[in-house]
């Protein structure tokens, strides 16, 4: 129930455009937590937090890939203008530089390993969880021949 509310809360602040953005009032302000401009680090958050959760084939999830897609450079940076890092809330506020590039990347790299390899990790689990089921009544009725 808390990580299909987290998804639910996710997707109801994704942006027009695609992406995710919150600004530093939000510490101050609750009202405003998940509101602001679409940053490419606060989007690749989101879009962690989803594939983390099994999400991959929402259309919150395509429209947050697209939105990293289209804000990458020529050269395969991103930029980013404002701060999203916390020194120490309410009293200063960091730029982390290179947030902007290693977390949209690793969302998008994780998003392309889930889309590739034809599986999410639910799907993975539920397989084992069939191959476990499968295997505990192969060898109960093993041991029941037995008897």
């Amino acid at each position: 129930p808390s990580i299909r509310r987290a998804v639910v809360w996710l997707e109801a602040k994704q942006n027009a455009d695609g992406g995710w953005g919150e600004s530093c009032r939000s510490y101050a302000d609750q009202a405003t937590a998940g509101v602001g401009e679409s940053t490419p680090s606060q989007t690749a958050w989101a879009l962690l937090a989803l594939l983390s959760a099994g999400v991959t084939d929402s259309i919150s999830v395509v429209r947050g890939v697209n939105y990293l897609l289209k804000q990458q450079r020529p050269d395969g940076s991103w930029e980013e203008r404002f701060h999203t890092g916390t020194g120490f809330p309410r009293v200063f506020y960091l730029r982390y530089h290179w947030y902007c590039q290693y977390f949209p990347l690793w969302a998008l790299a994780m998003y392309r390993s889930l889309k590739t390899r034809g599986q999410t990790r639910a799907d993975e689990l539920r397989a084992v969880a069939r191959e476990t089921r499968w295997l505990r009544s192969a060898l109960e009725a093993r041991d029941a021949g037995k008897a």
